[in-house]
């Protein structure tokens, strides 16, 4: 049985707790996502090391690397992101399969065309991916996604950006639907793992 693509629209949990994760973004606070970022990122990072990280643990769910290197590229599109909605305006983007890198801007707005996860996963062949190499290169874009996070001034947390699918966010929520993707990736590779992620 092949992945089913996830076309569902997260945007909820910047409103609810996610009910598998426990993400709340009601205690998440923006100055606390820079961090949350890098220890996601590790505890992925260390999973990577053990001895099932390349084997799904069925035939529709992601094996630990997949999720990782879809974290990787998720803290990539997210730092791209920011940087759109901080400026207004076109940004050069991250070069990933499958990630459309183009912005438009309306009345002052940008608009940034929202991402199909599963097409970058196949057009990765994150599967085929060393874990190894995977782990560094998720280290090293947590760390320049929760820098640029982290360089955020107050007065700029209300600066708005839209996806193209509709939804609009400000650079606060962007974060927190940023982190909470990390968030709950960690726990779809621990509640699988052999041991827990520490």
């Amino acid at each position: 049985m092949p992945i089913v693509p996830d076309a569902k629209d997260w945007t909820w949990v910047l409103e609810r707790t996610c009910a598998e994760c426990g993400f709340d973004p009601e205690v998440i606070a923006f100055a606390a996502v820079p961090a949350l970022v890098r220890t996601s990122a590790e505890r992925l990072a260390i999973a990577l090391g053990r001895p099932d990280a390349t084997a799904r643990p069925d035939d529709s769910t992601w094996s630990a690397l997949e999720y990782a290197a879809h974290v990787r590229d998720v803290c990539r599109i997210f730092e791209h992101r920011l940087d759109i909605t901080r400026t207004g305006s076109a940004r050069p983007g991250p070069d990933i399969g499958g990630y459309d890198p183009a912005v438009t801007v309306d009345a002052g707005i940008p608009m940034f065309a929202n991402w199909d996860q599963d097409a970058t996963a196949l057009a990765e062949n994150y599967g085929a991916q060393r874990p190894g190499t995977v782990a560094g290169e998720l280290r090293t874009a947590a760390e320049n996604a929760s820098h640029a996070y982290g360089s955020v001034a107050v007065g700029e947390l209300d600066r708005v950006a839209r996806r193209s699918n509709g939804s609009q966010f400000t650079v606060e929520t962007l974060a927190r639907y940023f982190a909470h993707d990390l968030v709950h990736h960690v726990y779809d590779v621990e509640k699988v793992g052999a041991e827990p992620v520490r």
